[in-house]
């Protein structure tokens, strides 16, 4: 077990490290099962894609985890939703991810 000033450090060096990173690499892809700070695989997990980023699926894993939605005011970690109803297929507003990549 790590202290939290441990964990800290270990973040703040990774950060300085892997600046040229995308900032959604700070969370869990949900379409290939990458851990975070790791890079998307193929599905199969037999390669390490260097070509994209990213998914687009951990983009919006991201910007839900990191921001308010400034069109439905939702916090962070709610799902975004229209007149009540979520997004279909968990996507979040586009202003969301916009916000999330300003943040960053």
């Amino acid at each position: 077990m790590t202290s939290p000033a441990g964990d800290a450090i270990r973040r703040t060096l990774r950060r300085e490290l892997h600046t040229h990173h995308h900032p959604a690499r700070t969370v869990e892809c949900p379409h290939c099962g990458a851990r975070e700070h790791q890079p998307c695989t193929t599905i199969s997990k037999r390669r390490r894609l260097t070509d994209a980023p990213v998914h687009p699926a951990r983009i919006t894993a991201w910007a839900r985890t990191t921001t308010v939605c400034p069109t439905c005011q939702v916090e962070p970690g709610t799902h975004c939703h229209q007149d009540g109803w979520p997004l279909a297929g968990g996507t979040v507003h586009p202003e969301r991810t916009a916000l999330a990549g300003e943040a960053a």
